[in-house]
């Protein structure tokens, strides 16, 4: 949920701010926060179109996860094996990063072991499930929304919306904002997922087998 909505037309002023603060904060991590910024430039081609959605669809499957053509309020997001689709292409996206930053044991569980998703119905089913801790679901949350943006813009889609949308600007004023940005940004470089400037890694083949 957006704290403080955000105009696209305020973005420039705030990424500024932002990168001032990268800039005394975590200089390394400016190329990435400049590559999330210029995806606004894909909103010129629409949001969430049936285009989008499809190229969603389709990188789930690379990774090996099934997929439905179903609202996930009929079951769940992610049943362990198989992906509902019926959503706006970045809720997919989000989804599949879930997948990717989800511990082996964890990734075949209901919604990762997480506890229900916004968009799953059964939601006791779903949190009876749960098998992570509190900081654990909160850092792989973190992590799954800014994974799902760098993977946003991989695709050509505009990626700021949902940094916008899941907070990653709000405080921008302050040095944790920064700091905090920079922090998981490194997490995903530790893990291999990304690198410094931002650019998406593939996990090495075989390693998100069950």
């Amino acid at each position: 949920m957006i704290l403080t909505p955000v105009d696209l037309g305020e973005l420039p002023a705030l990424a500024a701010t932002f990168d001032a603060l990268l800039v005394a904060e975590a200089p390394w991590a400016r190329a990435a926060f400049a590559l999330i910024a210029d995806s606004a430039r894909f909103t010129a081609a629409g949001v969430d179109t049936p285009e989008q959605r499809a190229a969603a669809v389709a990188l789930a499957e690379s990774f090996g996860m099934a997929v439905l053509d179903e609202e996930p309020q009929a079951a769940f997001s992610w049943d362990g094996r198989i992906l509902r689709t019926r959503s706006e292409a970045s809720v997919i996206v989000h989804e599949v990063t879930h997948f990717l930053v989800a511990p082996p044991e964890r990734r075949h569980v209901i919604d990762f072991g997480l506890g229900a998703g916004p968009e799953s119905g059964r939601i006791e089913e779903a949190n009876a499930a749960t098998c992570a801790d509190f900081a654990t679901r909160e850092q792989e949350e973190t992590l799954a929304s800014l994974l799902g943006v760098l993977w946003e813009i991989e695709l050509g889609q505009p990626g700021i919306l949902a940094f916008l949308e899941q907070n990653w600007l709000e405080g921008c004023h302050r040095p944790t904002a920064a700091r905090h940005f920079a922090r998981f940004l490194g997490l995903l470089v530790a893990a291999g997922l990304a690198t410094p400037e931002g650019k998406v890694l593939r996990p090495a083949p075989g390693s998100l087998a069950a």
